[in-house]
């Protein structure tokens, strides 16, 4: 049973949506609404964003910046990547790259296999299931980490940032794509009405299903700002952090170094 909307559960209360819940609960809830999202969450993904998530997604990669060679692979950790989409992107820039994506919604790796046999990149790109609090990977296996979209929805940010820390090598990065808080004026107001008024009613359109994206909507709301956040990024351990804004802050990407 989820809490009534502002109602505190207790010490372990986190946020899902604008409701506070238990923070084991959370975790329950997310898996719900990826289980329902699953199939069609990457044309979501177009509509919701007008297509611009793609362009933010290859400034990712573009930062990333993926060897095309090298002596040994260049191993990439995507988490809650769960439909392969950073992933292929990756792959297909780098043909030196080798990525692992681990979500812990298994609808969502379901998607992901098959869209890599699909695409023939089943060689480069393989699913694992996780939680990104308890990485099921050893300590310093990865060149980079990378998470998409995905941060916001984990119930403990600060134990993701540790985690994805832990499973870096030394002089491994971490790249977090984002939605942000608009710093433009007049943008702001319309962007909140094609939040609240518009994508909830294409999801309920496409999905069959509203709440999930309520609850994403709500979510991109109680995100921490970009000050706030690359602040929990220098506290898990990395340096030389900076982040970069997009579309009148709409999207943020966040950069850190294990040094």
């Amino acid at each position: 049973m989820t809490t009534e909307p502002n109602a505190d559960p207790g010490g372990n209360a986190t946020d899902f949506g604008f409701r506070k819940v238990g923070a084991g609960e959370k975790q329950r809830l997310v898996n719900g609404v990826f289980d329902k999202v699953a199939d069609r969450y990457d044309l979501m993904n177009d509509l919701m964003s007008a297509g611009m998530h793609r362009l933010w997604k290859r400034a990712l990669v573009d930062w990333l910046a993926p060897p095309r060679l090298g002596a040994r692979p260049f191993r990439v950790l995507d988490v809650a990547g769960g439909t392969g989409d950073i992933a292929f992107r990756i792959a297909r820039r780098s043909p030196a790259a080798v990525v692992t994506v681990c979500d812990i919604n298994a609808a969502m790796l379901d998607v992901g296999r098959e869209r890599a046999e699909a695409r023939g990149l089943s060689d480069r790109v393989s699913f694992r299931e996780g939680n990104a609090e308890a990485l099921p990977l050893p300590d310093g296996g990865f060149d980079a980490v990378t998470i998409a979209f995905g941060i916001r929805n984990v119930p403990d940010i600060p134990k993701a940032l540790r985690e994805a820390f832990r499973v870096l090598r030394p002089g491994g990065r971490l790249l977090v794509l984002e939605f942000s808080h608009v710093d433009v004026a007049g943008l702001d107001w319309a962007y909140d009405a094609f939040s609240f008024q518009v994508i909830p009613r294409l999801g309920a359109l496409i999905v069959g299903d509203d709440e999930p994206y309520q609850y994403l909507v709500e979510s991109i709301r109680k995100f921490p700002p970009p000050d706030r956040f690359a602040a929990m990024i220098r506290e898990a351990g990395f340096g030389r952090g900076e982040h970069r804004m997009f579309s009148g802050g709409i999207a943020a990407i966040h950069s850190g170094w294990r040094l």
